[in-house]
């Protein structure tokens, strides 16, 4: 059975998929035809593995659904791994063994390496979340810290000068970090003002909306529950389409560091 589809048995349609692989370039990977994986410590959950050096990221991304009583019990990440945490809908508890957090949708955690995250789901109903984790990449005389905050506390930034475009940083502009997540909002029309190209990796799940995104100077559909991986240096950029709601995606991106020989 599939994960977002939750389809069972022979489809009606032609085996058919908007998904494009290109290992270590890009990937669009979208909701339907989601499978479950199985990764020790977390129980009662549908959860699927998304980015993931597999398909050429330096970092793992999964979307997960924590059932009633859903969890990880065991503690994700630790030694040399920083984890985030972003709730998309219901009520996700997490803790480092010390100190508890509640967080509603929009809420975040952010763990630095060498610290176990816990989870469990705060509700009887689902809970949603988008979950990181990547090696952190030490930087002398800086460290980063525990952020746990809510994107309803933040300013949004308008991208660019772009009022119809708006940028939440979800963690500090610090040398300390070596990646920060970000959200990032395009009213229907709206678009970037020209086709990036860089050397910053990005992992991102589309919150809302419907739009075309340039991949590889190719431009693809897509909609709410898809996800995307772009590598180092492919072209990307978006423009919002549909009708009632922004495209809007959570994403990561690596950054502060210099590129290693």
């Amino acid at each position: 059975m599939g994960y977002k589809n939750e389809r069972m048995g022979y489809s009606n349609d032609l085996l058919q998929s908007r998904g494009v692989i290109k290992k270590g370039n890009f990937a669009l990977i979208p909701h339907d035809g989601l499978v479950k994986n199985t990764v020790p410590g977390f129980v009662n959950c549908d959860l699927s593995i998304l980015g993931s050096p597999q398909l050429g990221a330096g970092f793992v991304d999964y979307i997960i659904t924590f059932h009633k009583d859903g969890g990880q019990e065991t503690g994700f990440g630790g030694q040399g791994i920083q984890t985030l945490v972003y709730v998309i809908s219901g009520k996700l508890v997490v803790t480092d063994g010390k100190e508890e957090h509640t967080l509603e949708a929009g809420g975040y955690a952010y763990y630095p390496e060498g610290v176990k995250m816990f989870m469990k789901n705060g509700q009887a109903e689902d809970t949603e979340v988008f979950l990181y984790k990547k090696r952190y990449e030490a930087l002398e005389g800086y460290e980063a810290h525990k952020v746990v905050n809510s994107i309803h506390q933040l300013e949004p930034i308008e991208y660019e000068g772009m009022k119809d475009v708006l940028l939440w940083d979800l963690l500090p502009k610090d040398l300390g970090f070596d990646m920060n997540m970000h959200i990032l909002s395009f009213e229907p029309g709206a678009s970037h003002g020209y086709i990036e190209t860089h050397v910053q990796e990005h992992g991102a799940y589309l919150l809302s909306g419907q739009g075309m995104y340039n991949l590889d100077n190719q431009w693809y559909p897509v909609e709410k529950g898809d996800y995307i991986f772009m590598g180092a240096y492919v072209q990307q950029a978006a423009y919002a389409v549909g009708r009632g709601e922004p495209l809007a995606y959570v994403y990561s991106k690596d950054c502060n560091r210099d590129p290693q020989l």
